[in-house]
């Protein structure tokens, strides 16, 4: 019996010392490889369990608006069914000339979610002195939050005189869900399957100047992506029944050689959106020569953008991305 106890505490003490190496591990490669993105956990609860002693702190998700920075709230941009879609503008006041526009969609796998859940990067970029803008978009079955994203991405093309940016440097950016609509509207649904309004002249003449992927799906056709119930959800229809409309909710394939260039910010442990996606994505942006900017997250799992941590080593690199393909 002393011989089973003592076994059983071996193996607890065991237990306890790989949980607080793997604990550890981040900080000592941070401090080891400080211009690599930060490491990790794997797996969620010990991802959880360092948040829970402090070895991980969660951004403030709720800032508060520097008084320099102008809040232009519940614009309307679309009216539909009755219902009135909104959006929020932030900029830097005592502005002299038009700035570039960066628009955050919030993610919420297309069923919910908030626009002022993008409030930290909406600060964060606004004090860098560009305009930025968070839009509020129906949830239900594709197609409905892709065609708001995508006729707010018209609003915006029409207003920049009305509100101080440049409609000609536009860019998107999205987490998760987010991140898919960003991708979808930026790399042209609207004008791939519905085709431009002839006249609609000011916004033909526009387009999107760089987009950023903070790990959003791009293929919705694999065989993860065809059978998770996140995305079936999202469809209304199994792939057997409607093949056709997974492929069309798919940013992958409206990619072509004029897409805006795009950065990729992926955990490679994301169980819900798996890095293999960002991987489909690189390759087709490479194989088209278009810019890719990518960034990889060894062991992090899905929403790392909430960690500090992770988001203080993002933000630099965005505005990096901003300054070479937005600002020009």
């Amino acid at each position: 019996m002393k011989g089973k106890i003592k076994g059983f505490l071996y193996g607890l003490l065991i237990l306890i010392g790989v949980s607080f190496l793997l604990l550890l591990t981040p900080r000592a490669y941070d401090a080891l490889f400080p211009e690599k993105p930060p490491l990790g956990y794997h797996f969620l609860t010990t991802s959880y369990l360092a948040l829970m002693i402090g070895l991980e702190d969660l951004i403030e998700k709720a800032p508060v608006v520097p008084d320099d920075i102008e809040q232009i709230k519940n614009v309307t941009y679309k009216n539909i069914n009755g219902d009135s879609l909104q959006l929020d503008l932030y900029k830097p006041k005592n502005m002299d000339k038009p700035a570039p526009l960066i628009v955050f969609l919030h993610g919420g796998g297309w069923k919910k979610g908030n626009r002022a859940d993008m409030l930290p990067l909406l600060i964060d970029f606004a004090e860098r002195g560009y305009i930025t803008a968070t839009v509020s978009y129906r949830f239900g079955p594709y197609p409905q939050c892709v065609e708001d994203i995508s006729d707010a991405v018209g609003w915006f093309y029409n207003h920049g005189g009305e509100y101080g940016y440049d409609p000609d440097r536009i860019a998107l950016a999205g987490a998760s869900a987010g991140a898919h609509l960003a991708m979808i509207a930026g790399y042209g649904w609207k004008e791939k399957t519905k085709g431009t309004d002839p006249q609609d002249t000011i916004a033909s003449k526009h387009h999107i100047k760089a987009i950023v992927n903070i790990f959003g799906p791009v293929d919705m056709t694999t065989d993860f992506a065809r059978n998770h119930p996140t995305a079936i959800s999202f469809i209304g229809k199994s792939y057997a029944e409607a093949p056709e409309l997974y492929k069309e909710a798919s940013p992958l394939q409206y990619i072509d050689k004029n897409a805006p260039p795009t950065m990729i910010i992926q955990g490679t442990s994301d169980e819900l959106v798996p890095d293999s996606q960002a991987d489909l994505l690189k390759e087709k942006l490479n194989s088209l020569g278009v810019p890719c900017v990518d960034y990889r997250f060894p062991l992090w799992p899905h929403a790392m953008i909430i960690v500090q941590r992770v988001y203080d080593y993002s933000i630099p690199k965005m505005n990096s991305f901003f300054e070479q393909y937005l600002k020009q």
